[in-house]
C-alpha cells in the first residue's frame, strides 16, 4: 500500500460547540456570502462521515477528555460514505490550546487485525502512525471501541485557512465496532435540534469571520462527538 502520511507541524487553533438550529440556519445563511462549500459535499451539501475511535478498558480517552487534560491524544479510524474506498487512520493530539493531526491510509483488511487484536504486525511497519498506535493499544490495550456516524457540512476561507463546520445528526453503534457493515446498528446520540458547530483555523482568524460568529455564543463548553457516543456505554 503507499504511503499516504499528512501532519501539521504548526498545530491548529479550534472552536467546537453545540449551536442551536436557529441559529445554524442563520450563520450558515451568511457564511454561504464569503465562503465556499467544502468540495466533498454532495448535493445537499453534505456529506457523511463513519469514525471508528480507540479506547481501553478504563476510558482512559474519554476521561483525558472529560477532565480537560492539555496534552492528550486519540486515535480514530475514518471513512466516507459508508464506503471502503478511502480509509484514514488519524491522530489527533492536543497541545495546550493547539490542535494537530497526522493521518495515514489502510486497508479494510488492517483495521480488521486491529479489531481482532492482531497487532504484532504494526510494530514494524514502514508508516510511523501505524507504529505509534501499536505502542498505546500494547501497554494502553487501546482497542477500537465504538463507531461514530454523522452528516458534516463544510466551508472553507482561503484567508487563515479557515474551515467551518457543521455536524448533524450524531448515532452511535454503543460497543459494536464492525464500521463496514452498512447496516450496522445506530442510536442518536445529539438532541435533534442541536448542531455542532466546529471553526478551526491557524495563526489568526479573520475579521469577517469572527464578526460573523457573534450571532452565536462561541464561550460555551466544547462538545466532543466521541464523548457524546459514550453517553450509553
Amino acid at each position: 500500500m503507499p504511503i499516504v502520511t499528512s501532519f501539521n507541524p504548526n498545530g491548529r487553533q479550534e472552536i467546537k460547540q453545540a449551536i442551536s438550529y436557529p441559529d445554524y440556519a442563520l450563520l450558515k445563511a451568511k457564511l454561504q456570502y464569503i465562503m465556499q462549500l467544502d468540495m466533498h459535499a454532495g448535493a445537499e451539501g453534505k456529506y457523511l462521515i463513519r469514525s471508528t475511535y480507540f479506547d481501553n478498558f478504563a476510558n482512559k480517552v474519554l476521561n483525558e477528555k472529560k477532565e480537560g487534560y492539555i496534552n492528550r491524544d486519540k486515535y480514530r479510524v475514518r471513512i466516507y460514505g459508508k464506503s471502503s474506498a478511502i480509509i484514514n487512520l488519524e491522530r489527533k493530539s492536543k497541545r495546550n490550546n493547539l490542535t494537530f493531526k497526522t493521518k495515514c491510509a489502510i486497508s479494510q483488511a488492517e483495521y480488521e487485525k486491529m479489531r481482532l487484536g492482531d497487532i504484532s504486525w504494526m510494530a514494524v511497519d514502514e508508516r510511523g502512525l501505524i507504529r505509534d498506535l501499536y505502542q498505546e493499544m500494547s501497554y494502553s490495550q487501546l482497542r477500537p471501541t465504538t463507531v461514530v456516524d454523522y452528516e458534516r457540512e463544510a466551508y472553507i476561507y482561503p484567508f487563515g485557512n479557515v474551515r467551518v463546520t457543521f455536524d448533524s445528526k450524531v448515532q452511535s453503534s454503543l460497543r459494536n465496532t464492525d464500521m463496514f457493515n452498512p447496516s450496522l446498528p445506530m442510536v442518536d446520540v445529539l438532541e435533534q435540534n442541536l448542531v455542532i458547530l466546529e471553526v478551526k483555523y491557524d495563526d489568526y482568524l479573520p475579521d469577517i469571520i469572527k464578526y460573523l460568529l457573534q450571532s452565536v455564543d462561541t464561550r460555551a463548553e466544547a462538545y466532543s462527538k466521541y464523548q457524546l457516543s459514550r453517553m450509553y456505554g
